[in-house]
């Protein structure tokens, strides 16, 4: 509300990261609410939530990787919980748009659903050709979206996504109009009044390696108030462009472009939540190899170029972090060692193997075999060693598993067999309706929430989708399940 009352118009309020559940920030910084910011916008009155996503997104198929999403999809899902918590989107912006097909079928389905939607297009030059940007041919040209909030929350599907840009958009037709409109970033990573080497900081490299973010000091702010401050580079590199484009559109009146520096702009207290800098720092050294692991199944997915990669190799070694400083890398390896060794023939000459973190610190394993797969095997073995069931019981019975394999086989014609994780916890649920065992077992999934776990091959998305919803942290070598790189 401070920054509200500098300007005497309308304020367009950036927001980084994801609105509805932040995951990054709860997981970098334990104790973290996910839906802070929603606990937040619900304490603001006047305030209207404009959501960008990206025609080049859109076409690419762009995911998001925490939830399994494309983000068309997390688009439709933001507005949905959104409107559960008592916030609706008031317009859609597809922003940088040059005819992309996908662009046009996501509008076309939006205005179907009676969503109000607008389409911006790429803006050649922007932002250094500030002549150009800041005229009639530049912002002038956006679509305006009209809007009646006094705080416009900017949020998106993404980094990348436009939200800065349809901003300066806005404020620069309403200028025109008289408005006195401003614009600020509410952000959360990088923290700009922690050290540049402190992982949490770190940690916002590894999330936007893909972007090649690094974080480094304002030189603007150490300048203007002799302050270290940490942003990041292209906040940095553009800043001074930034503030010509405000000074051009506010015309020197000091309002829109007030700012000394790009820390200026942002709305950044995160610092004063941190009650216990060790723990934050082992999470956060503890995501920048979980980042490390995804950006290489990525890659294997033809996602990234290998550039990522190597961005990604970079920030890992600054951390002065390796694969194995993950507790449940070397456990999964040698649990796939181990069955490779037992030489299982029913395995095809696939070797799985899977190791799962328990809260208190305990290491659990599992191995692929005939009837499972090593996700499958681990959690089972899991939810034993929380439940006290003895290791020499089965919680599915091998008729069970026989009856199910030979379904997947012999009437829905799959070529694998052993049961995915999904599929054995439906054949769990099922067995605890008669078995006491079992429903001890189906009692203890809720205690997996939250814990690490790491599978040397590529999970199935039967894997997968149940492993998200357990809310287990999982992360791969993606070796291939199979010589065709593919399973079901």
């Amino acid at each position: 509300m401070e920054r509200v009352g500098k300007f005497g118009g309308r304020l367009y309020l950036e927001f980084g990261g994801k609105l509805c559940a932040d995951l990054h920030a709860a997981r970098v910084l334990p104790g973290y609410d996910p839906k802070n910011k929603i606990k937040l916008l619900r304490m603001l009155d006047d305030v209207e939530i404009v959501y960008c996503v990206c025609a080049k997104d859109l076409q690419k198929g762009t995911v998001r990787q925490d939830l399994g999403l494309t983000y068309d999809n997390e688009t439709l899902k933001t507005i949905d919980d959104l409107a559960e918590e008592g916030l609706r989107v008031s317009a859609v912006v597809i922003t940088r748009f040059e005819g992309e097909a996908a662009a046009e079928s996501f509008e076309r389905k939006l205005k179907n659903l009676g969503e109000r939607v607008f389409v911006q297009g790429e803006m050649k030059g922007y932002p250094k050709n500030i002549d150009h940007v800041v005229s009639d041919r530049g912002f002038g040209r956006q679509t305006y979206v009209p809007v009646k909030g006094r705080i416009i929350i900017v949020t998106g599907a993404g980094g990348g996504s436009g939200k800065m840009a349809f901003c300066l958009s806005q404020i620069y037709h309403e200028r025109r109009k008289g408005l006195d409109s401003g614009f600020a970033k509410f952000e959360t990573f990088p923290i700009w009044n922690l050290p540049l080497d402190h992982p949490v900081n770190i940690a916002y490299e590894a999330a936007t390696a893909n972007l090649f973010d690094e974080i480094m000091v304002d030189p603007f702010h150490e300048g203007a108030y002799g302050v270290k401050a940490v942003n990041y580079n292209r906040d940095i590199e553009n800043f001074a462009i930034m503030k010509n484009v405000f000074d051009r559109i506010s015309k020197g009146d000091n309002s829109a472009g007030q700012y000394k520096s790009p820390t200026d702009m942002g709305v950044n207290t995160a610092s004063k939540g941190i009650v216990d800098d060790w723990a934050c720092r082992r999470a956060a050294e503890q995501e920048i190899i979980r980042r490390h692991f995804r950006y290489k199944e990525e890659f294997l997915k033809g996602l990234h170029p290998r550039r990522t990669i190597d961005r990604m190799e970079e920030v890992l070694q600054k951390a002065g972090l390796k694969e194995t400083d993950r507790k449940v890398v070397p456990p999964a390896r040698m649990a796939a060692e181990q069955a490779r060794t037992q030489k299982n023939k029913g395995n095809k000459g696939i070797y799985s193997g899977s190791a799962l973190e328990l809260a208190d610190g305990r290491i659990v394993t599992g191995k692929n075999s005939p009837l499972l797969h090593s996700e499958s095997a681990v959690v089972l073995n899991a939810v034993k060693e929380l439940a006290g069931i003895p290791d020499d019981v089965h919680l599915l019975s091998s008729e069970v598993i026989r009856q199910i394999n030979d379904f997947k086989t012999k009437t829905l014609g799959e070529k694998s067999e052993s049961l995915n994780l999904n599929e054995t916890l439906i054949a769990l649920s099922v067995s605890a309706a008669k078995d006491e065992v079992a429903r001890k077992a189906v009692a203890r999934l809720k205690d997996l929430k939250d814990c690490e776990m790491h599978t040397t091959h590529a999970p199935a998305n039967g894997d997968y989708q149940a492993l998200r919803k357990l809310k287990i942290n999982v992360t791969t070598d993606a070796i291939p399940l199979m010589k065709r790189h593919f399973v079901e």
